[in-house]
């Protein structure tokens, strides 16, 4: 199944707590544990494919670090 969502996190705010990681139906969130933000922390990413863009990692995150965006499929810029 070709990916439904796109997750973009903010590491300006993330602090690495893995609320989301726990929350995600689909598991494909992580820490990235090759990466280190400027604060110190481990900050979270998308890890594998299959994100639905159901959202709740956005919902869950204590620190509004997530932005979820929905792919449209199927739709050309004109119908948009």
């Amino acid at each position: 199944m070709p990916p439904k969502g796109r997750v973009v996190v903010n590491e300006n705010y993330c602090k690495g707590c893995s609320i989301c990681v726990e929350n995600c139906p689909q598991d494909v969130l992580g820490l990235d544990m090759g990466h280190i933000t400027p604060k110190g922390y481990h900050p979270a990413s998308l890890i594998a494919e299959g994100c639905t863009g159901c959202g709740i990692c956005a919902v869950v995150c204590p620190d509004a670090a997530i932005t979820v965006y929905r792919i449209k499929t199927g739709v050309t810029r004109e119908q948009e």
